[in-house]
């Protein structure tokens, strides 16, 4: 081989390890009610940072799926082919209980161990995850018409995958979707214009044109539609039980900025057979129980973008020399590294944070319940929305080569923006905080209950909850202020938790940085004397 072709100053590749050795992760495992999880979270850990499961991604990514409207005698068929690769990681999800399990599992903390694998698992593949989350968030929704989720729940908990268009009775397990957005209306989906009319059997017949559907190869969906009544929704199977296939057309596969994996559709549904879920005209009210875990899931899944990022930057940091030094080592590039990481732990605590009071609502806590109202709101607004950002300066860190493709940092930018357009942009996440504090007013009492719990460790702290009291005092400019509000109860909350539960070299860069005004507008701007050592030791990938 010529000299000219030998590698030099190149980090190995990052597989082989275990993506859940994780201390922010674990320690809240344990703090949320799920320690008993911890075993189970190592093994998700060990397969998701596994050559064979890594290249399941890049290869479900590298052949995405393909619409066939047709078969070869011109029948219509409406199948979406998707590479194995993105079965084999459906398989594995669904077997790892990532979808609707923890609804039939009765120990505290199934939701937040969950929560945890997702964390771990979304390493692999951005695109699979959505028709995995919206498996899991589908079935409080369900149970809002008690005789559908009992048919149906036993089949979307089940831990087998059963890909194909078949009756739901034949299957051995379901996957779910949801059916809202319509060109005309966006995150406005009272202005809706799909049809719902009464059939004499007791069903409805859905007719519209919907702008997003995604995973449309899932086996039932949760629909919004005009009905006599107004607005309201109804689960749509995709067979119909005599084993013919609903009248729901497949027009096109959107090509998105993210991932490529998962197919994302526009439908026209013709007279289609479906089922009401929950009261005539109280469809938002119904569906809204879904959008609030598919919130939580963009929150995690931002989260884990983060810890991601910061993964792949401080590997090739590690390995990579520049002016004789290693990157790592070098006091600027040490900076950026350690401020990513602050941000990555503050967001997975937060999310863990969520994902235990959504167990503890689960369970009857109406305490729980109300703080996830308002913090899930505020978090998965901020939390997403520092995702772009942080992806952007990740990839940075590698220079050129996280600029190309095989490095995985260009499909970790790309994807980074859905999770805050996702489940209600940036706008839409703000003003329903507003909208919670307005209608529930227990709720901003709770979330204070919740900052106090750390008043009096820092004094940073205490001023930046002071603050944030004053930013509610004026209500008739709060609407205008809404983004400002938020990222600030957001920022509190986060800090007021690091304070209490996070490691204090964390803690203490977290409140330097962003609760003392000090705080630059990119990432690596942390003031001297932060325990930077501390921080990088918790954020290095690490072998199993």
């Amino acid at each position: 081989m010529p000299a000219t072709h030998l590698v030099t100053n190149q980090a190995p590749p990052l597989v082989d390890y275990d993506a859940a050795n994780v201390p922010v992760l674990l320690e809240a495992l344990h703090r949320e009610g799920a320690g008993w999880a911890e075993e189970e979270l190592h093994e998700v850990g060990r397969l998701a940072g596994s050559a064979e499961v890594q290249s399941w991604g890049h290869l479900a990514e590298a052949h995405p799926p393909v619409l066939n409207t047709h078969d070869r005698y011109g029948n219509r068929i409406d199948e979406v082919e998707y590479d194995m690769s993105y079965h084999h990681l459906m398989e594995s999800a669904v077997r790892l209980g990532l979808h609707g399990s923890p609804w039939h599992d009765d120990r505290a903390g199934a939701h937040v161990a969950r929560a945890a694998k997702l964390l771990v698992w979304g390493e692999t593949d951005a695109g699979h995850i959505c028709p995995i989350s919206m498996t899991y968030a589908v079935i409080p929704a369900l149970r809002a018409s008690p005789e559908l989720a009992a048919l149906y729940e036993p089949l979307l908990v089940s831990r087998e995958y059963d890909f194909g268009l078949r009756p739901t009775s034949a299957k051995r397990g379901l996957i779910a979707g949801m059916s809202m957005t319509e060109k005309q209306g966006g995150s406005d989906v009272r202005s809706n214009t799909t049809r719902a009319v009464p059939a004499d059997d007791g069903t409805y017949r859905i007719t519209g044109h919907k702008w997003f559907t995604s995973a449309p190869m899932s086996d039932i969906f949760l629909v919004l539609a005009q009905a006599p009544g107004g607005l309201s929704c109804f689960m749509l199977p995709r067979v119909l039980p005599d084993g013919s296939r609903n009248a729901m057309y497949l027009q096109r596969l959107k090509d998105k900025l993210g991932n490529k994996s998962n197919a994302s559709s526009e439908v026209e549904y013709e007279d289609a057979v479906a089922w009401m879920v929950g009261e005539e005209g109280r469809g938002v009210r119904t569906i809204v129980e879904m959008v609030n875990m598919t919130r939580l899931d963009c929150t995690i899944g931002s989260a884990t973008g983060m810890r991601v990022g910061v993964a792949r930057a401080l590997h090739h940091a590690a390995h990579r020399q520049a002016f004789g030094r290693y990157l790592l080592d070098q006091p600027l590039m040490r900076n950026v590294l350690v401020d990513l990481a602050v941000e990555a732990e503050a967001a997975t605590t937060l999310a863990m944070r969520l994902a235990g009071a959504t167990d503890r609502a689960a369970h009857g806590d109406e305490r729980e319940a109300a703080f996830r109202r308002i913090a899930l709101a505020a978090g998965k607004y901020y939390v997403c929305k520092r995702g772009p950002a942080h992806a952007a300066e990740a990839l940075e860190c590698l220079g050129g080569n996280g600029y190309v493709e095989d490095s995985g940092m260009p499909r970790l930018y790309r994807e980074a923006p859905l999770l805050s357009v996702w489940e209600g942009s940036g706008n839409v996440a703000a003003l329903d905080t507003l909208r919670a504090m307005a209608k529930q007013p227990e709720t901003v009492e709770v979330l204070f209950e919740e900052l106090m719990g750390a008043a009096g460790a820092d004094s940073r702290l205490d001023a930046a909850i002071a603050g944030l009291k004053s930013q509610l005092e004026d209500l008739d400019t709060i609407e205008h202020r809404a983004r400002r509000v938020v990222e600030s109860m957001a920022l509190v909350l986060e800090g007021a938790l690091l304070v209490r539960f996070g490691h204090p070299a964390t803690a203490e860069a977290f409140l330097a940085s962003r609760l003392a005004g000090d705080w630059g507008t990119v990432f690596g701007t942390l003031p001297v004397g932060i325990d930077t050592a501390s921080i990088l030791e918790r954020s290095l990938p690490k072998a199993g």
